[in-house]
């Protein structure tokens, strides 16, 4: 395929990864180009883990499958903030993650934000600009081309802004706005309270009420008084120690991955029962897997694509308040995580190149499937009927299961008992 050079144009050798293909024996139909979404996700590392197969196993077998590196992740334009890993570590150390977790998160937030601008533009403006949604949606079609395939891409996309499976609300996103995200994480907690009481064999929670509000109040009870009081299970303070922070991000990890409810509800019972060894399985679900490929990957390229999306002539920052207020009278458990984001979108220094201005409003030659879960904690099942109000003759397919996404990786409403 012949193109022009671009920015930090340079002779370079890539690696690729190949997966063997299962044993189906139907002929192939075509190609489809998948993308893991985030922003920050590594195609080469979803096909390198156990996603590879289900995917295979989703798609019939029938299909060769493409993952890619978006710009910004990997080994495709990697964007970091950070001259070494220990200074990142520092940085992630210093700022709060929740705006709940004490009385000086709000200043402590704002400031970490501001440095983490300045770090960015210090160290990453080589190819901050380079890194948009929009550049990214081009590089797709580049695949299809060279694909030969009749011009016409068979995509699957999961989070944000992409079809089909998980949906963020695009005019949200492209404006700044977080609100979207967070109206159906209080519901699909409900649901792990009312699947534990539904089934105490397999809920160590279950042992302190059958009543599944009782058990909702208690743990919110907990997420207040912790910050006050956190719970110590070992002697080191960087690793054995629940606080506000681990136990909202243990929390956040369960609801986007129902498979790790039994384990999360046995160390909710430890920390209201005083037990340190159930306690502590918490701690893991708070820990995200290390690439195998990319050590640092997704970290600041999660914030580079994101923040460089929002055009600034859509960035209204008079309304910040008024945005904050509304995370918090839309989700009580999870609107002061995404209330610190605000900051990050006025402070950002870059704005992506070739950023897409429209109004999300097309017809396209073949229908676009838009899927959606009713318990979807991240990527509600509104932001589905929201995206698909925009391209004429779409269909929404909504799913019942809880989790983020991928309803045919994860076919199932999960209850605690499979």
């Amino acid at each position: 395929m012949e193109t022009s050079p671009g920015p930090l144009a340079k002779k370079r050798h890539f690696s690729l990864f190949y997966a063997d293909p299962l044993p189906f024996e139907t002929a192939k139909q075509g190609t489809i180009v998948i993308n893991p979404g985030g922003p920050g996700g590594s195609g080469r590392e979803q096909f390198a883990g156990p996603d590879a197969v289900g995917l295979q196993i989703s798609t019939g077998g029938v299909y060769d499958l493409i993952g890619f590196d978006p710009r910004g992740v990997g080994g495709t334009i990697p964007f970091s903030c950070f001259t070494n890993a220990s200074t990142r570590t520092n940085y992630l150390l210093k700022a709060p993650k929740y705006l709940n977790s004490s009385d000086t998160a709000l200043g402590e937030i704002q400031a970490t934000t501001t440095a983490l601008a300045n770090a960015c533009e210090l160290n990453g403006k080589e190819t901050a600009s380079l890194i948009g949604t929009g550049y990214v949606a081009r590089d797709l079609i580049r695949i299809v081309d060279a694909l030969n395939e009749g011009g016409l891409i068979n995509f699957w996309g999961f989070s944000y802004g992409v079809v089909l499976d998980g949906i963020v609300n695009p005019l949200d996103y492209f404006s700044g706005r977080d609100v979207s995200l967070i109206t159906a994480p209080d519901v699909s907690f409900d649901g792990f309270f009312a699947g534990c009481v539904a089934n105490p064999e397999n809920c160590a929670l279950a042992q302190l009420t059958l009543n599944a509000q009782e058990l909702s109040e208690m743990v919110y009870n907990l997420i207040y008084h912790i910050k006050f009081t956190p719970f110590v299970t070992g002697p080191d303070a960087a690793t054995d120690i629940i606080d506000y922070t681990v136990l909202k991000s243990a929390i956040q990890a369960a609801i986007s991955t129902p498979a790790t409810w039994p384990l999360f509800a046995s160390g909710l019972h430890g920390l209201l029962a005083s037990n340190l060894t159930e306690a502590r399985k918490l701690i893991p679900l708070t820990m995200p897997p290390q690439s195998p490929i990319f050590p640092d990957n997704g970290k600041e390229a999660t914030s580079g694509i994101r923040f460089s999306d929002v055009p600034r002539e859509r960035l209204n920052t008079t309304a910040f308040p008024q945005i904050v207020e509304e995370l918090y009278t839309t989700s009580r458990l999870q609107s002061d995580l995404y209330a610190t984001l605000v900051p990050s979108y006025r402070d950002w220094p870059f704005k992506a190149k070739g950023a897409y201005l429209g109004n999300f409003k097309a017809k396209t030659r073949n229908p676009i499937l838009f899927v959606g879960g009713t318990l979807d904690p991240i990527t509600p099942l509104p932001n589905a009927y929201n995206a698909s109000a925009g391209f004429e003759g779409s269909v929404v397919l909504e799913h019942g299961g809880y989790g983020v996404g991928r309803p045919s990786l994860r076919p199932y409403r999960f209850e605690f008992g499979g």
